[in-house]
């Protein structure tokens, strides 16, 4: 029987980490080094949706690189701060429903997707939405949290989403964190079968091997444990990588629509 889950409302205001500024602009630049990489087009020339835009921090960044962004997200309170904070003619925040965008059919040519799937009722309902809307050829930055890591990032307990759904409520209820455990994390395997539909660039090993390229050095600096061991692990116990940077393509050629009109909201 699949676990019912509710979406999670007003996050900005219980993750302090939506308003790092610094820590969501390195990861925009870890974004924009990966499709500068990928695309054989400038960058301005693409249209972006960005489908967990939360407090803006990313999508303000994205601007200044891609020819159009809008972020979509459910928590209304974060939406209304970017609106007041980030004023750009090519950036838009509405408030949206990663299951639901409302953008037509293959009109966008880039969705972000980082580390939302987890927190949304229907991961596979998004990752349907995500095919629809993208343009053949387009790509869906996903980047996803495996199940099998050692420490939960969202409540910092070791082992929670690798334990079995009983025990992780009973978990995050003991240490005072939360009443339940409501991400759900995919194994590594899950994780192919969510985005099958897809075929997958993946760019996991990529950013480790070469953090500095990719902008991930704060994380893993040249020559330090933790970038032997993020190394190691990659090749030879992929599946227990704690997180993946995956691109995906929708299959189809790929043509970008400089100029064409793009609102995230024409359905």
């Amino acid at each position: 029987m699949t676990e019912r889950r509710d979406y999670q409302y007003d996050y900005s205001s219980i993750r302090p980490s939506m308003h790092d500024a610094e820590g969501r602009q390195r990861k925009a630049a870890t974004m924009v080094a990966v499709f500068e990489e990928y695309f054989d087009v400038p960058l301005i020339q693409l249209r972006v949706l960005d489908i967990g835009a939360s407090t803006g921090i990313i999508d303000n960044y994205l601007a200044d690189h891609f020819g159009s962004v809008i972020g979509i997200d459910i928590d209304d309170r974060a939406i209304e701060s970017a609106k007041e904070r980030f004023e750009k003619s090519n950036l838009k925040f509405q408030i949206g429903d990663a299951l639901h965008t409302k953008a037509a059919d293959e009109s966008v040519d880039v969705v972000i997707c980082a580390q939302i799937y987890e927190h949304v009722p229907d991961a596979s309902g998004m990752i349907d939405e995500i095919f629809r809307i993208l343009c053949p050829g387009g790509i869906c930055y996903f980047a996803a949290g495996n199940r099998f890591m050692w420490n939960e990032p969202h409540y910092n307990l070791p082992l929670l989403s690798a334990i079995p759904r009983r025990l992780a409520h009973w978990y995050v209820r003991l240490s005072g964190k939360a009443s339940h455990y409501h991400e759900l994390h995919f194994s590594y395997w899950g994780l192919k079968r969510l985005v099958s539909q897809f075929e997958v660039v993946d760019y996991t090993g990529k950013v480790i091997n070469n953090p500095e390229k990719y902008k991930v050095d704060y994380m893993l600096p040249a020559g330090s444990w933790k970038a032997a061991i993020a190394q190691n692990v990659v090749k030879y116990a992929y599946w227990l990588v704690p997180g993946y940077i995956w691109l995906l393509r929708k299959p189809g050629t790929f043509v970008p629509r400089q100029g064409d009109t793009f609102d995230g909201d024409s359905h």
